[in-house]
């Protein structure tokens, strides 16, 4: 199959490099350096035990204009650079393509073949417009939930820190031929990536943890372990926590772990930075609204109250507001 790794990113390059390094076609979307490096070099990929690969056999172009049709086009962006570029995605469909949306968060698709009060709605949250909608038909979408974490060590070199699953599913739950296609074509590069009869919920439990951690992280400047292991804060999790389930449960969704259980399994993490911290510590926009802003959405549509989340949701979003009004960055220095 011919894939597209729109953009190739920690966890887009990652895949991008595993899936060519088993054989398949690739073209990826970079820019900058790091599409220079590409280019020269090929796409060096960095695995958990230090083995280094080179894959060579990659096509690297900025343009999506340019990149041509593909079977396979994997969005591995962050929830809010989706709608930008989202106009220019079917200049890489043809009548049978397959889009895998990669987004943590709460998917603009989420009540497309849901069933139920909301079938049919668009997240606004995610998809204010309705571009997302219009741009990518539903027919052509598979959830993917990503696991692993990964890190663009230099231009052209992506570090695999840990994991390797990526779970997907048709929305409707089906056992269809494409997915089983896709999920042998990822389990070929060396991933775990068993079909789920429910995505949604393999979405929530990720969310669980992001929705409350991430802005946590971003507003104390504190590690997962520091979250976890300070009273505060961790009742502060599980009081965001408890609100997004009682949501997801009004929807149809159970929860295959505990709360206690997701959270000690963030605190075994130990101090790692979550991706909107390290984001605030260089300036770059924060992924909030697909994190938190859909739950609260949502919190509205099942007429949930969800204090805890809107409260930290107000503070995160006006630090968003002013780091960005000031071209800023935030970041803890030690004095002297």
């Amino acid at each position: 199959m011919q894939n597209c790794v729109v953009a190739a990113g920690a966890i887009g390059g990652l895949m991008g490099a595993k899936l060519a390094l088993a054989g398949e076609e690739v073209t990826l979307i970079a820019r900058g350096a790091h599409l220079d490096a590409i280019r020269q070099n090929g796409l060096k990929l960095i695995e958990e035990d230090g083995s280094e690969h080179v894959a060579r056999n990659v096509k690297a172009t900025s343009k999506l204009s340019e990149a041509g049709v593909h079977d396979v086009v994997i969005l591995a962006l962050k929830a809010h650079q989706v709608e930008p570029i989202a106009k220019e995605l079917p200049s890489l469909f043809h009548d049978k393509t397959i889009v895998v949306t990669t987004q943590n968060g709460i998917p603009w698709w989420y009540f497309q073949k849901h069933g139920g009060e909301f079938e049919g709605r668009r997240v606004e949250t995610v998809d204010p417009n309705g571009t997302l909608m219009a741009s990518v038909e539903v027919e052509r979408v598979l959830g993917c939930v990503v696991f692993p974490a990964a890190e663009i060590a230099a231009p052209g070199v992506i570090k695999l820190i840990e994991g390797n699953r990526f779970p997907v599913g048709e929305l409707d739950g089906s056992e269809s031929e494409r997915v089983k296609n896709i999920t042998a074509t990822f389990t070929k590069a060396g991933f775990k990536s068993p079909v789920l009869k429910d995505i949604r919920a393999e979405i929530w439990l990720k969310l669980w943890g992001n929705l409350s951690f991430n802005p946590i992280s971003a507003l104390t400047h504190s590690t997962l372990v520091d979250i976890c292991q300070f009273p505060l804060t961790r009742q502060l999790a599980a009081d965001m926590m408890t609100e997004a389930q009682t949501i997801a449960n009004k929807l149809g969704v159970e929860f295959r772990v505990s709360l206690e259980k997701r959270i000690a399994g963030a605190e075994k993490v130990g101090k790692h930075k979550t991706s909107m911290l390290q984001d605030i510590e260089i300036g770059r926009a924060i992924e909030i609204d697909a994190l938190v802003g859909a739950v609260i959405e949502l919190g509205r549509l099942t007429q949930t109250p969800t204090p805890h989340i809107d409260a930290v949701y107000a503070c995160v979003k006006l630090l968003a507001k002013t780091l960005g009004e000031e071209k800023g960055k935030l970041k803890v220095e030690k004095i002297g």
